[in-house]
């Protein structure tokens, strides 16, 4: 079987392990003669799959019982939407901390809703880096905090998280959640679209505190609601249960491999071997972002002109490394590295930059 290195941004490249797993259960999932796809979501297999996926996912960010974690539709581009409308009330102010696309995007949901502070902004720059804790100045009394994890397009993201007593600190981590240790108990929400780091596209996973959910608006439709989710275990329609299935299987796998701390020992190093011939380069690959504020999971680079950037894309694809072309709003090239991404795939990549630039340089 021919397998490529997907470099792709999201829907991103699964664990083989997983798939495989996957494929075994495909036409008959423990013993029910039907697929995880056929089954009910009523069923009492299909409610294990979902009591497992929560309790992994919390067992791996090291949560107690004042969390939830919700798996429900959408993506992370209706959370832009829902958080503002559960906890931005009449007279307060959500303050928003901008490190890219995504934050702002957010951030324009949000305005729709009430009112809003940027706290911090790094878009002078073009967004090359993550904003340093003393230029952050918050609103006088926040309803929450929002920030994004990490930045797809501009290959920055968050090394640690500043701390801000109790005022709610809710975070976008689609396209790193799992890849390292950080301290969850932080967090009062955080949000993630599967598609990137943790299964297939289809499901939006959240963790919430408990706190959260008794605060959030009940004046909303019932879909929109965390409390309603909370109450039905993620059951109060029918879910993307295939999606949550998969996504059960890339967290078991993730404890396989020795949890986060074994994950981000992992990515550091995949990210170093492409990093480095970027670093050695003499300019001929530019990094976008500020070394302080690379990103383990998209790095993003330019080549010297766009028309050996097309040759680089094209050579590569040939060359069995997909997805390596990067965002139509930055160009460039976007190398995705996410947990699922072996490590002979960014040698591969790494040895491929090398041999381009001797040959074009």
């Amino acid at each position: 079987m021919e397998r490529v290195f997907n470099f792709n941004a999201g829907p991103a490249t699964l664990p083989l392990a997983v798939l495989e797993e996957a494929q075994r259960e495909m036409l008959n999932y423990k013993g029910t003669g039907m697929s995880v796809m056929e089954i009910s979501h009523r069923s009492k297999e299909y409610e294990a799959i979902n009591n497992e996926a929560e309790a992994n996912m919390k067992e791996l960010l090291g949560l107690g019982d004042n969390y939830r974690v919700l798996f429900l539709q959408g993506g992370a581009s209706t959370q832009f939407a829902m958080v503002p409308m559960s906890f931005l009330g009449a007279g307060q102010t959500a303050d928003y901390i901008l490190t890219g696309s995504w934050s702002e995007k957010a951030l324009k949901e949000a305005q729709k809703f009430g009112q809003t502070h940027v706290a911090a902004t790094t878009q002078e720059g073009n967004y090359v880096r993550i904003p340093k804790a003393d230029e952050i100045q918050l609103s006088e009394a926040p309803a929450y905090i929002h920030l994004t994890s990490n930045n797809t397009i501009f290959g920055t993201q968050w090394q640690s998280f500043p701390d801000f007593g109790d005022i709610p600190l809710i975070a976008d981590m689609s396209s790193d959640i799992l890849c390292k240790p950080f301290d969850a108990n932080k967090f009062a929400l955080i949000y993630a679209g599967a598609q990137k780091n943790l299964g297939p596209s289809g499901v939006t996973v959240v963790i919430i505190r408990q706190d959260m959910i008794e605060k959030a608006s009940t004046k909303l439709p019932s879909m929109l609601r965390y409390d309603i989710h909370a109450k039905n275990n993620s059951l109060y329609n029918t879910p993307p249960s295939f999606s949550v299935y998969m996504v059960n299987l890339v967290l078991r796998w993730l404890k396989a491999q020795g949890g986060l701390a074994a994950m981000e020992k992992q990515n550091v190093e995949k990210a170093a071997l492409i990093y480095d011939v970027i670093d050695g380069s003499n300019g001929y690959y530019k990094g976008h972002a500020d070394k302080d504020s690379r990103s383990t999971m998209n790095i993003t680079f330019r080549l010297p002109n766009e028309d050996l950037e097309k040759a680089f894309a094209s050579e590569a694809t040939k060359a069995g490394l997909i997805g390596l072309k990067g965002h139509r709003s930055v160009g460039g090239m976007r190398a995705s590295t996410y947990n699922a991404l072996p490590r002979e795939g960014c040698q591969a990549l790494a040895d491929f930059m090398k041999a381009f630039m001797q040959k074009n340089g």
